[in-house]
C-alpha cells in the first residue's frame, strides 16, 4: 500500500487538473481533504465528528441483568459488534426473564445501567454505535 504522503501528493495533481475545490476520501486508514486556495491546492484539515450513538432502552420496568443468572458470562462486552435482534441484556420480572434485543446491528460503545438495578420503562441500558 502506497504511503499516505503519497497519495496526497498524487490526488493533489490529479485535482490540479480539474475544476473540483473539493477532495474528501474516506478509507479505514483514516480521511483525506484536499481543497483549492486560490490556484493552489492544500491539505485540508479533517472536521472531528463525534460518532453518533444509539441506546438500546428497556421495554419494560424490571431488573436489568448483563448475564443470565446461571452464566457468569455477560452477554454482550464493550466494543463487541451485534447483529440486529441479538440479545444483549436481560430483564427480569419477577421470576420472568425478558430479552432486550438490539433494533440494529452496532458495536457496543457503553453499559449504562450496572447488573442487577432496577430500571423503568425507557431507561437507556447500553449505548451502541451503528455499523
Amino acid at each position: 500500500m502506497q504511503s499516505v504522503a503519497l497519495q496526497a501528493s498524487q490526488f493533489a495533481a490529479w485535482l490540479a487538473d480539474t475544476d473540483i475545490g473539493l477532495l474528501e476520501l474516506h478509507t479505514p486508514q483514516g480521511t483525506l481533504r484536499l481543497g483549492r486556495r486560490g490556484n493552489d491546492i492544500v491539505e485540508l484539515p479533517v472536521e472531528v465528528t463525534e460518532a453518533e450513538t444509539v441506546s438500546v432502552r428497556a421495554p419494560s420496568i424490571g431488573v436489568f441483568l448483563h448475564s443470565h443468572p446461571l452464566a457468569g458470562a455477560p452477554l454482550v462486552r464493550i466494543g463487541e459488534n451485534v447483529l440486529t435482534g441479538q440479545t444483549v441484556g436481560l430483564l427480569q420480572i419477577g421470576p420472568l426473564l425478558l430479552p432486550v434485543t438490539t433494533a440494529d446491528a452496532g458495536e457496543i460503545a457503553a453499559m449504562c445501567v450496572a447488573h442487577g438495578l432496577p430500571v423503568g420503562y425507557g431507561t437507556p441500558l447500553i449505548e451502541q454505535h451503528p455499523l
